[in-house]
Formats: structure tokens, sequence, C-alpha cells
């Protein structure tokens, strides 16, 4: 699907040069002389390589839609994570790189979105957070609790993220797998 070039959005998919590319950053320039353009930060899909790019307005681009299909989540053996497709039941391997440091909140059972473009899987997209439990927190230093601070903690998938002070271990918690971030205590 063709669009111009001053349409262009983060996260869209571009094909650009005979290759795919993901909009990180955007900014409309308007430059005194001349007309205005989009300066796009691009990412390769594939390699992980970046691009900046200008598209002018009356420019077109094309934008590339991912097929997108619900998978659940069954186990990892080495660099390869394998989900099963909700609707067909077919189980595929894909490398454990599309993830990154995401892998490491999977769980067992999980629905995630895999996306992919001709056959070929591009990335997976999970849940916007997920409930963990605190394996081991650090204690409160006096007067901490005084100003919005945060102690570090262990997950019990290995992580390190930065808790609130009344977070205790064995306590659980709600995080963005994207950030790795704490987001608030779980309601149990």
């Amino acid at each position: 699907m063709k669009i111009n070039g001053n349409a262009v959005r983060p996260g869209n998919v571009l094909e650009h040069n005979g290759r795919l590319w993901v909009a990180v950053r955007i900014q409309a320039v308007k430059p005194g002389k001349g007309g205005a353009f989009n300066q796009v930060e691009l990412k390769d899909i594939r390699n992980g390589s970046k691009l900046n790019a200008r598209f002018r307005a009356d420019e077109q681009v094309e934008r590339v839609r991912l097929e997108q299909r619900k998978a659940q989540y069954l186990y990892r053996d080495d660099d390869l994570i394998t989900f099963m497709d909700s609707e067909t039941y077919e189980q595929s391997a894909i490398s454990a790189d599309l993830l990154g440091e995401q892998a490491i909140y999977l769980r067992d059972g999980m629905e995630v979105t895999v996306e992919s473009y001709e056959g070929e899987p591009l990335s997976v997209i999970l849940p916007d957070t997920v409930t963990m439990e605190v394996v081991e927190a650090d204690a409160v230093v006096k007067g901490q609790t005084a100003s919005s601070s945060y102690k570090p903690a262990v997950l019990d998938n290995g992580a390190r993220i930065m808790v609130p002070p009344h977070i205790a271990a064995g306590t659980r918690v709600v995080v963005k797998p994207a950030e790795g971030t704490y987001v608030e205590r779980a309601k149990d």
C-alpha cells in the first residue's frame, strides 16, 4: 500500500531500498527554503541496522502490512523458542533474537502475537504486562520512604528491576516486559 511521505508514523513497516524497515522516530521539518519533509529514523527488521531517510510530502512510500497471528508459548530449546498457532495448532520454532531481552518474560501457555511477512516471522509481541514474583529485594533504608525512591529487586525469572520500597520478597508484581519496568503490585 502506497502512502505519502508525510503520513509515515512510528511503528510503520516500510519497504525502502529493497529491504523492510520499521519507522522508529519521526521529525517533521519545515525549512525556510524548499518544501517540508519528514526526517525518519528507520531500523532494518532483519538485521537491526539503522538508516536516516527524508520523505517529502509528494513522495510515495510503500507501507507493508504484516500478518498477525495469535500463538501460545510452549518451550525454549537453546536459541529457538517454540510457539503453537492458536487457530491451526501448528508449531513453529522462532529465533530467540527476535524477542531480544523480552524472552525472559515468557511463561508456559502465554498468549503472544507473531508478526510475519510472506511466511517469515519478523517479531513476537508479548502482552503489555505480565505478573511476576519478587524473589529477592533489598531492605528499606531508614528515611528512604520520605521521597519517591526505588530499590533493586530480582524476579523469579532472574530479571533485575527497580521496585518501590514497600515491595518485599514473595510479593507478586506487574511488570512491562517491553521496558522491564515495575507497574504495580499484583492484585491476587
